[in-house]
């Protein structure tokens, strides 16, 4: 289920481009200065994926598949998840429209704030509950 109401955002976001404001969207995306991080938001939830992989990388059996290891989400509240076996692009399909969330830039939206720094990125839920990836180390809290 949560899956779907991510891929249900991102498709949202495509339809929506958003070019404003990211905290003004109700669906969209953003991407670090660098590149390396894009994620898609919407629907109470946001995933984020990393071009290099999660450091360290997840334990899983889906090693065939374009996308797996690469992507963490989290809801409004409950604990941050790691998408594994994901075979589509997820947030990498918002790339090219995604804006540039500037280092020391906060995003805010439906009870999360993502945190933009040069060490990397932070996404937090209401509960406290979140993530942290960069290309060095990649957690969940």
């Amino acid at each position: 289920m949560y899956r779907l109401s991510l891929i249900v955002a991102v498709v949202a976001a495509l339809a929506s481009v958003v070019l404003g404001s990211a905290q003004a969207a109700k669906y969209g995306s953003f991407k670090t200065p660098s590149g390396n991080i894009v994620c898609g938001y919407g629907g109470g939830s946001i995933g984020c994926g990393i071009k290099t992989g999660l450091k360290p990388a997840p334990k899983n059996t889906c090693h065939d598949l374009d996308y797996s290891g690469k992507r963490m989400s989290v809801r409004t509240t409950g604990t941050a998840v790691i998408d594994l076996c994901a075979g589509d692009p997820g947030p990498f399909l918002l790339e090219a429209k995604a804006p540039v969330l500037a280092y020391g830039s906060k995003w805010r939206g439906g009870g999360i704030t993502c945190a933009s720094r040069r060490s990397g990125l932070t996404c937090t839920n209401r509960s406290g509950h979140g993530f942290f990836m960069s290309r060095t180390r990649s957690y969940r809290f």
